[in-house]
């Protein structure tokens, strides 16, 4: 009983340390910036966002922290000999790589590269050199580097639960340019998760406890055999993804994506814990940390080359990218990748032709709808005066689209730029050398276009044109749409009144 509450006092303390670490915080203003930067990018593209920042960053840091307190369960019976200063060089790492490529914030990389930069270190030796040369070297060198990256296994382990669960809820729509410069549609799957662990570590004075039982790391062989006692150490880690498809549906992008990302982690596990009890394989964990999960990417690409872009215009209708949630579309049950091809009884091919027959019947809205399968299906709806000025669609990109977004893989610096939106054609290749926003001014303003906006999202209105310099921010575009409305005839209402207004 009285070890019982030793150990319950001990993860109490823990925590609070945790708490008090600026390690916590950053990681979640990373969570917080790569949902901001996302919705940044859907008004770039798009001027609307399907979600808020705020909503997305909280489901975000609950998920993580609940897979930090199962992570944490499993500690118990891993163990690993972490120190605050091998937890420094991970976080360094995992900055270093990140200005490389953005998809480099994984624990699974760092881990990787501190491993083998021990290794090589170990065999060529460090020169001579001053006091902070040494004080790092020292620091790699006391990393443990089976224990880390079976660690690093575990969380991609819990990345793939993750994958699986929220992948495909917070997948962004995206617009890219695709062969010859023809825009096509297309999702983004990413997220950002903070774990916040409470880890078993070989206690470094005599204050640590015993346990009734051996962890793993510390059987014989182990890097922690015959220590004195345990303690924990609690600590932060970040884990994330990202990939895109045009070809398949998003939920089944990510489950795809689970599936591969529970087969690394297994296979990264099992090598770290070979490791443990045979020291030449932890070069081999290592290189395989980063080379499959290098593989696990190049293997999702080979799968989406050969397919046909799906979220593109082909002629039978309006294909619709995205659904705006809590808007009409939504509560007719429309879905991306369906194809809208008559509304109101009239034929339509482009969003154009969409708003002009949405216009005929003010008060009611039925539409014939193509679904995945080419199937066809009927969803119909009141449209009630004091909605939403759209009908809550975003469609495929045509050649009217303006900003498509940046190709995967961009450096920390990239991602900056314009949230990773550029110009399409020859504007994008214009601004090589020079600002986006400097090429738009000097092209000069758009041709006009009436009703519609070139982004693909199908407003509701019918008012006078719109016109905007390329490049300008996504306030001013609702700025733009809400003089259209203010300028716009007032028609009588044909509409039903407003649902607070009905009589029940």
């Amino acid at each position: 009983m009285d070890l019982t509450i030793d150990w319950l006092r001990l993860a109490g303390e823990s925590i609070g340390v945790l708490f008090l670490s600026p390690f916590l915080y950053i990681a979640l203003a990373m969570v917080w910036w790569h949902s901001r930067q996302s919705n940044v990018l859907q008004r770039r593209l798009f001027h609307v966002r399907l979600r808020g920042t705020l909503p997305m960053t909280a489901a975000r840091i609950v998920a993580g922290f609940i897979a930090g307190i199962a992570l944490s369960a499993l500690g118990f019976a891993a163990g690993a000999q972490l120190t605050a200063s091998t937890l420094v060089c991970v976080w360094v790492a995992t900055f270093v790589l990140a200005l490389f490529k953005l998809r480099y914030v994984c624990l699974a990389y760092a881990a990787g590269a501190l491993t083998v930069v021990q290794a090589v270190l170990s065999w060529t030796g460090v020169p001579d050199g001053d006091d902070t040369i040494n004080r790092v070297w020292q620091a790699v060198n006391d990393i443990d580097g089976p224990s880390l990256l079976f660690l690093a296994g575990l969380l991609h382990i819990a990345e793939a639960l993750l994958v699986r669960l929220q992948g495909s809820r917070y997948a962004t729509p995206l617009f890219l340019e695709g062969k010859r410069g023809k825009p096509i549609g297309a999702y983004s799957l990413s997220g950002l998760w903070p774990v916040p662990l409470l880890w078993l570590v070989p206690a470094t004075s005599n204050n640590g406890l015993a346990l009734p039982w051996t962890p793993l790391f510390g059987m014989d062989g182990g890097p922690a055999m015959n220590v004195a006692g345990w303690t924990l150490a609690a600590f932060p880690v970040l884990i994330g993804f990202t990939d895109r498809t045009t070809s398949r549906w998003p939920e089944t992008k990510a489950k795809e994506m689970a599936g591969g990302l529970l087969v690394y982690g297994l296979s990264i596990a099992a090598l770290a814990a070979g490791a443990a009890f045979w020291g030449p394989l932890t070069i081999v964990a290592g290189l395989a940390a980063f080379i499959l999960h290098e593989g696990l990417l190049f293997w999702g690409r080979l799968r989406e080359r050969g397919h046909h872009p799906v979220y593109v215009q082909d002629g039978r209708g309006v294909v619709i990218l995205a659904v705006l949630p809590g808007t009409p579309a939504s509560e007719m049950g429309l879905s991306a990748g369906e194809t809208v091809s008559k509304a109101n009884g009239v034929r339509v091919r482009s969003k154009e032709e969409l708003h002009a027959a949405l216009q005929l019947q003010p008060a009611f809205t039925k539409l014939e709808v193509l679904n995945r399968d080419g199937n066809v299906k009927f969803a119909q709806r009141a449209r009630y005066a004091g909605e939403h000025h759209q009908l809550g669609l975003i469609l495929a990109p045509d050649e009217d689209a303006e900003y498509v977004a940046a190709p995967r893989s961009s450096s920390l610096r990239q991602g900056l730029r314009l949230a990773g939106a550029r110009l399409r054609g020859e504007g994008a290749r214009r601004s090589f050398g020079g600002s986006e926003e400097a090429v738009a001014l000097e092209s000069g303003p758009p041709p006009e276009k009436t009703g519609m906006s070139g982004n693909g999202v199908l407003a509701l209105t019918a008012g006078t044109p719109v016109t905007g310099m390329p490049g300008e921010g996504e306030e001013t575009a609702e700025q733009a749409l809400g003089t259209t409305l203010a300028m716009a005839p007032k028609p009588v209402p044909e509409g039903l009144p407003p649902r607070s207004g009905r009589r029940k």
